[in-house]
């Protein structure tokens, strides 16, 4: 019986009849479901099968390609969007979001521990017709033999030829969780199928297949005629039959088994309906695993390069390692090739990616740029290795032949690429981490000889695990060796112990006492080469030894406020440190100083160690929140008053150079998650002026949303610190999703510094760095759009002007 017009109707209307009192459909019977009502099942096969079983669809495209794979492992997918109606969802899986409520199937029956081979079977009646030699079971017959079943509304057995026929309403499921809905099927005494009509496949791992007729071929293949297979879901949240958005209809299928492995002849993708691409010798995994094969090209234009044309092939040689090859071809370039190997094993996992080409560049700040012939390449690769529970080894290396590849050829925007290398040891009460790393300029000014890289890089830390005079102690020891192959060297070691003690107080209070000793050993060489003159310190060996002490108090008041509840946290610190020697120290990693909210209470406000804050302060501000259903808003503020006259050594500008330090304070408000918004800010001590405004908001949905960030830096420095210039940049991001699968999405970034803030620039005051616009279609299984970007800055070879991408991906299948 071929599935018609009629019973895709039935179906449908089934759906649109009006619900009863309490949910319940108006047609449902009165008694539990324990198989998938047939007509909706049908209707399902059908939908797939409609443009399958017309005239079109029988032109045989054999292909010598035997793979479509995909790039990368696909995302683990849940199988409650994927399945047949009446399909329950395997243990595990149903990641993705439910399709619609599923008929009840009742429980899964439970796997047969009986004897090897044997097959115990349930019924409502059986009868034996000793003439023929036939057993016939009939009502809710359910056969099973190990973790493999069958349901079917009837089965005969005959015992002279070992026939095993099951009928009506049949749902077979194998033992890799796999389902099979058909009306009739062959068994063999193993319980697998033999001939079969008008079938519906749904793979535990997503796909599904339907097919007006199959049978299993000499060598195991379950081979089937006129089918059609799709990854995407197949009805609607109301359970209603739907048009998937792409499938694959074919002559013929081969399904092997033991291998999990789909192969198609006479292949045509459609897409909406329409046939669009002929896909000779297509192959594919049924278990959504990745296959080795050729990928849909890349397209893209940019304005270096010209129009782009990408292939690549994706080769899996292992279930736990693959590689990617790839070419590309542009209309302005010479060709460029690349290659990515990927391995996962059970110590950890890495990756190494390369790119290679020869081609012309410029030499970025040259004083009169040429055109150079060259090789240009880019290497990446990164991975970690957990040795066993406390040791792992971490890497990544990337480096570039020169510093405008990257941009040229639209691989990257960093302007800088970092290197490192470490091992850790971590265990309940100790920290153990031996690291390297280097730095290579891209796009920012500067000689690359001046560049550091410090190996190596030592630290460790410890807890003791006895209370000290009833506090936490940690002790840290921590060495550095810093070289440039042109400039200034520097070595540092020291030893650090802190002892940390809280209470509560009778009224409430948090009460913190901390105590901090730390002696430094330095030496440095070339220390006139560095510019900025604080940073140098002085050539040589030199010894420091620091000690702080902190005394910390917080009151946290509690109480009810509009309908909600609020937490109003007053707090006060006092620190005191003898005097230290700072400027005959060289400073490498404690530059980027700047008082905000987050180091305000801070031991040292100094990022790093080559810096330390000395003399008595106290600072003091309150902590703010508020708790309503829904909402969360927090807010900070705060200073701090140096008790001393003499002078600090912090820059002018970082808020931190006179007694009393700038106003610092941060609030932030959210809603749900439809509205973040979070402003910090930084106002000066004798005007109020703004000296740091931070803003950054979103407001939206996962589909809709819009962010806005914004950054102004008015701290009137010193221009000789390259670490702390003014700036001014504001960002925008968002996207609008319309007509249920559609969206439109764009971002910009632009630079609003102008000359009176720094000197160096030349802009105006409104620069525009890059901008982004796109349009996406995405529904569960196929994603495509086109992407529109324009970059306003021109780098050496890598040319200002507009770049387009065209992206397309199909779920199950290696289209990306």
């Amino acid at each position: 019986m071929r599935p018609g017009p009629h019973m895709r109707l039935q179906a449908v209307s089934a759906c649109l009849q009006p619900a009863r009192a309490g949910g319940a459909p108006s047609h449902a019977p009165t008694r539990a479901v324990s198989s998938p009502p047939r007509a909706s099942r049908i209707a399902w096969a059908a939908l797939l099968l409609a443009p399958a079983l017309s005239p079109a669809t029988a032109q045989a495209q054999d292909g010598a390609s035997d793979a479509m794979p995909s790039a990368a492992e696909p995302e683990q997918v849940g199988d409650l969007e994927q399945r047949a109606p009446g399909v329950p969802a395997p243990q595990g899986q149903g990641r993705i979001p439910d399709p619609g409520p599923v008929p009840d199937l009742g429980p899964a029956p439970p796997p047969f521990e009986g004897g090897e081979g044997e097959v115990a079977f349930e019924a409502d009646s059986v009868a034996y017709d000793t003439d023929s030699e036939t057993l016939t079971a009939t009502g809710a017959v359910i056969l099973r033999r190990g973790d493999q079943s069958v349901r079917a509304d009837a089965v005969t057995w005959n015992r002279t030829t070992g026939a095993i026929v099951a009928t009506g309403n049949i749902r077979l499921v194998d033992e890799n969780g796999n389902q099979l809905f058909t009306d009739r099927v062959e068994l063999t005494e193993e319980l697998r199928a033999g001939a079969m009509e008008n079938l519906l496949l749904a793979f535990r791992e997503g796909g599904r297949l339907a097919a007006t007729h199959a049978q299993r071929s000499d060598s195991g293949d379950v081979v089937v005629d006129r089918a059609a297979y799709t990854a995407c879901a197949v009805a609607d949240a109301a359970g209603c039959p739907k048009d998937p958005s792409w499938r694959i209809t074919a002559e013929r299928v081969f399904y092997d088994e033991a291998t999990n492995r789909i192969r198609f002849r006479g292949a045509f993708l459609e897409l909406f309906g329409t046939r669009v691409l002929p896909l000779p010798g297509l192959s594919l995994r049924a278990d959504g695993s990745a296959n080795s094969g050729f990928l849909v090209p890349d397209v893209g234009y940019t304005e270096a390069n010209g129009l782009e044309l990408s292939g690549r092939y994706y080769w899996r040689l292992a279930p736990n390692r693959d590689a990617t090859l790839s070419g590309y071809v542009y209309t302005e370039a010479r060709p460029m090739v690349s290659g990515q190997f990927r391995s996962l094993d059970d110590d950890g996992a890495y990756q190494i990616t390369g790119y290679l080409t020869q081609g012309t560049r410029l030499e970025l700040n040259a004083p009169a740029p040429t055109e150079q012939e060259d090789v240009r390449f880019y290497l990446f690769g990164n991975g970690r290795w957990q040795l066993d529970p406390n040791w792992g080894i971490s890497a990544s290396i990337r480096a570039a032949s020169d510093r405008t590849f990257l941009r040229r050829y639209d691989i990257s925007q960093d302007d800088r690429l970092r290197s490192t290398v470490e091992v850790e040891r971590i265990d309940d009460d100790s920290y153990l981490s031996l690291a390297g790393w280097a730095t290579q300029l891209l796009l920012v000014p500067g000689p690359q000889e001046q560049v550091p890289f410090a190996v190596p890089v030592l630290d460790y830390r410890r807890r003791l695990a006895d209370p000290v005079l009833g506090g936490q102690v940690e002790l840290q020891a921590n060495t550095l060796a810093i070289t440039r192959s042109e400039g200034q060297d520097t070595r540092r070691a020291f030893a650090r112990a802190e002892w940390t003690l809280r209470r509560i107080t009778p009224l409430g209070q948090e009460l913190t006492l901390t105590g901090l000793v730390r002696g430094d050993g330095y030496h440095t060489d070339g220390a006139l080469a560095t510019p900025t003159v604080s940073y140098r310190g002085e050539d040589g060996w030199h010894a420091r030894g620091v000690a702080i002490g902190a005394v910390d108090l917080q009151w946290p008041l509690a109480g009810p406020l509009a309908g909600g509840t609020q937490v109003l946290t007053p707090r006060v610190q006092l620190v005191a440190s003898p005097p230290i020697r700072n400027l005959a120290i060289p400073n490498e990693d404690a530059r980027a100083i700047d008082l905000e909210d987050s180091n305000l209470f801070a031991l040292n406000r100094f990022p790093g160690y080559d810096r330390i804050e000395d003399g008595a302060r106290v600072t003091y501000g309150v902590d703010w929140g508020l708790d309503r259903p829904g909402w969360r808003v927090t807010g900070t503020v705060g200073q701090s008053y140096r008790l001393s006259d003499e002078s600090a050594v912090f820059p002018e500008g970082t808020g931190l150079s006179e007694e009393f330090s700038d106003f610092v304070g941060r609030v932030q408000v959210r809603w749900r998650d439809t509205v973040r918004f979070t402003h910090r800010f930084r106002l000066d001590k004798d005007n109020l002026a703004v000296r740091r405004n931070e803003i950054d908001a979103a407001i939206g949905s996962d589909r809709t949303y819009v962010e806005l960030g914004y950054l102004r830096l008015n701290r009137d420095v010193d221009l000789t610190f390259e670490d702390l210039q003014d700036r001014e940049e504001v960002r925008a991001a968002g996207r609008v999703a319309f007509a249920r699968f559609w969206s439109v999405f764009g971002s910009a970034v632009v630079n609003l510094t102008d000359r009176e803030e720094d000197p160096s620039f030349t802009s105006d005051g409104f620069e525009p760095l890059r901008t982004r616009l796109g349009i996406a279609y995405a529904d569960d299984c196929m994603e495509f759009g086109l992407t529109w970007r324009r970059d306003y800055v021109a780098i050496a070879d890598a040319e200002r002007g507009n770049s387009v991408r065209l992206f397309f991906s199909l779920r199950n299948l290696g289209f990306r």
